[in-house]
């Protein structure tokens, strides 16, 4: 499978396309939408509505909560890893921009990663997961990190036969799915209802976007604009400010390699698909350092800094730099604020968690309780 980046005359043209939409001006006139959701209960008047081509994140509609409240005990649960002390929520930290602000995340044993691990922020509205786009799903993500020798080091079965052992899990699952037995294709369903939750309304940017002209600064806006002329927008555009495709990430120069992570080539095979990465999301970016996917750009200004070199082939000044960061800034929106969950209690086959145990012991985990 070959991944193609999307050419930047293409992407324009496409995006012109699809701002040409009009709304019928009676319907304008009489229309309001109220959005409790949003921290300043805004009423949106569709006549002032900013058409950008970065465009405002909506709020989660959730179709079942069951299901949800699920996922997130599962995501801040250790004991789908096979230590019994890696959760989800270890390397996506949701109070600290939904990663772990580390080059590369700490794994099974404490291995070292090899790469740096994107924010689960968001991820619902990506084209794909992982840096190079290996998982194509949010469900495929979550299954990929429990099997990974480098992260959880567990295995399908191993999690299934846990989580089977646990009263509360089995009585969970059985109201959600119906099924008497737990699999990991619900395991991974229900994470990826919680983590397709976790987006991130109601920055400054999108209260700009609504027709709210004091949400940002004069210097922010001109950062945006900077943003827009310098060419930034062809790779970072849409709700989440990352067009839902792959780029090379040395254009025009080529970018030092410091780690053996060789973008999608990895996952495609293919030699031309070398140093092709998944755009990453803006949201929230002054959150998510450090930055790329082997962490080499310590702060925002760096990060300005070298795509505005190897992608643009442009030296920004000082101050503009300033304005850049300023303005990816007014990005950062609401993050999800809710309940820790109250994790069901181990039955009495439960493993205990034991970190420094070697790998095979996980082998007794696959006898069916």
């Amino acid at each position: 499978m070959r991944l193609k980046a999307v050419p930047a005359t293409l992407a324009v043209a496409v995006l012109t396309l699809s701002l040409s939409a009009t709304v019928c001006a009676d319907d304008v006139q009489n229309l309001k939408i109220t959005r409790p959701a949003y921290s300043n209960d805004l009423v949106i008047n569709l006549q002032r509505t900013r058409q950008e081509p970065i465009q405002s994140i909506e709020p989660a509609k959730v179709t079942d909560p069951a299901k949800v409240e699920l996922g997130k005990q599962l995501f801040f649960d250790p004991r789908l890893s096979r230590s019994g002390f890696i959760s989800c929520n270890s390397c996506h930290n949701l109070s600290m921009g939904g990663s772990d602000n580390l080059v590369t995340s700490i794994g099974d044993r404490w291995r070292q990663g090899a790469i740096r691990v994107p924010t689960v922020f968001n991820a619902s509205l990506n084209a794909a997961q992982s840096r190079d786009g290996r998982a194509q799903t949010l469900a495929e993500q979550t299954g990929g990190s429990i099997a990974s020798p480098m992260e959880m080091n567990s295995t399908p079965q191993a999690a299934e036969n846990m989580l089977n052992t646990i009263p509360g899990y089995r009585d969970q699952f059985k109201q959600v799915y119906q099924l008497d037995r737990i699999g990991i294709a619900q395991i991974t369903d229900a994470l990826a209802a919680f983590e397709s939750t976790l987006v991130t309304p109601n920055s400054r940017f999108d209260q700009w976007l609504r027709g709210n002209d004091k949400a940002i600064t004069a210097n922010e806006r001109a950062g945006y604009e900077l943003f827009k002329i310098a060419g930034c927008i062809t790779c970072h555009s849409g709700p989440a400010a990352n067009s839902s495709g792959y780029q090379q990430i040395d254009v025009v120069r080529t970018y030092p390699v410091r780690n053996p992570v060789i973008g999608s080539a990895g996952a495609t095979g293919d030699q031309n698909d070398r140093m092709m990465f998944k755009v990453p999301t803006l949201r929230n970016v002054e959150l998510t350092y450090p930055y790329f996917h082997d962490g080499a750009a310590k702060t925002l200004p760096d990060a300005v800094q070298i795509m505005g070199q190897i992608q643009l082939g442009r030296n920004f000044t000082d101050d503009e730099n300033v304005k850049i960061v300023a303005f990816l800034k007014t990005l950062t929106g609401n993050l999800p604020s809710f309940r820790l969950p109250q994790l069901p209690l181990s039955g009495d086959n439960t493993p205990r968690p034991n970190p420094f145990a070697p790998p095979a012991s996980s082998a007794s985990l696959l006898q069916q309780p």
